[in-house]
């Protein structure tokens, strides 16, 4: 049973440079909550604009209180300014869209509606049609997907769809930071709300400015993928990976000495002379950094002051 107190939604907006978007954007906001009775709020942030943005989220402001407004000192990134506005989201469910109108409000009550109803943790939207360049952002970002789908087994087409819809707890549990916010649904998952969705979207052109995102963030996402992908397995216990492999490499470079000494037994020759001394050598070092790694993660783990921060879905 819905709480009366309870706010029926919070938009986060994420903005940097989008003053002659956001008008058209907060106007067709307000039309299709009006049209559906939501009791909403929308969170814009700034992610330090250097155009008229934040005058444009301070006239709104003024003219609705429902439209609440954080203002970075300067540039931090998407994952921040979600990260804040997630802190700062009171809906039950909190929908995430970008502020240049290529997501379409016109989707949110669909959004709403799998989260409340059918029970999801989490809604991706997909563009299952896009309107972006082939070569420079269609055909990368397929590739991006396909891959970040068989790492995570969570089976999304389009992982950094802006427009995202989550239970209020779900944003609670995770921290976005760096930029992780291509991997919420994987964080999400890790976190313990495995119901993950989708939902196809109309993808629109831009209508004002231009892009903020290069080739770089490809690059960027392979490189947060494999430590989102190593966080979640052995955040905690690191030794379990680092003392996996130093033992491995102890043993490699143990068999490579016994093979070295059976050969010098067996015939004269100086030890330094033989491969066998090298790959003992490096395999034997190459352990201990590996061991040494390992210790002093767990001496982290054990002295930090989150090591047994766990989230706890259900309490009696």
């Amino acid at each position: 049973m819905k709480d009366k107190n309870a706010m029926d939604i919070s938009i986060i907006v994420p903005l940097y440079n989008e003053e002659e978007s956001l008008p058209h954007l907060a106007e067709w906001i307000d039309r299709v909550m009006a049209q559906h009775g939501y009791d909403y709020e929308v969170i814009m942030v700034d992610d330090g604009s250097r155009d008229g943005s934040w005058r444009v989220v301070t006239s709104l402001h003024a003219g609705n209180p429902r439209y609440k407004g954080v203002k970075f000192r300067r540039n931090y990134g998407k994952s921040a300014a979600l990260n804040v506005g997630f802190e700062h989201a009171q809906g039950e469910v909190v929908v995430t869209m970008d502020a240049d109108l290529q997501d379409s409000p016109d989707e949110v009550p669909e959004l709403y509606r799998m989260i409340k109803e059918e029970g999801y943790d989490l809604v991706s939207g997909w563009k299952k049609v896009r309107y972006d360049s082939k070569l420079a952002k269609n055909i990368p970002s397929k590739f991006f997907n396909w891959t970040t789908r068989r790492i995570s087994g969570i089976r999304l087409h389009d992982f950094n769809c802006g427009l995202k819809a989550y239970r209020n707890e779900v944003v609670k549990s995770i921290e976005v930071y760096s930029e992780m916010h291509r991997f919420i649904p994987v964080m999400a998952k890790a976190a313990g709300f495995g119901k993950i969705g989708e939902k196809v979207v109309q993808h629109r052109k831009r209508e004002y400015g231009v892009t903020k995102f290069g080739m770089s963030r490809f690059v960027n996402g392979y490189l947060d993928l494999m430590t989102i992908t190593f966080m979640n397995k052995f955040g905690k216990q690191p030794m379990h990976i680092f003392g996996l492999w130093g033992s491995v490499f102890f043993l490699l470079g143990f068999a490579a000495f016994v093979v070295l000494v059976v050969l010098r037994l067996c015939h004269t020759f100086w030890l330094t002379a033989s491969v066998w001394f090298y790959v003992s050598m490096f395999c034997a070092v190459l352990g201990l950094i590996m061991f040494m790694a390992g210790f002093l993660g767990e001496l982290v783990c054990r002295n930090s002051t989150i090591r047994n921060a766990y989230l706890i879905e259900k309490e009696l």
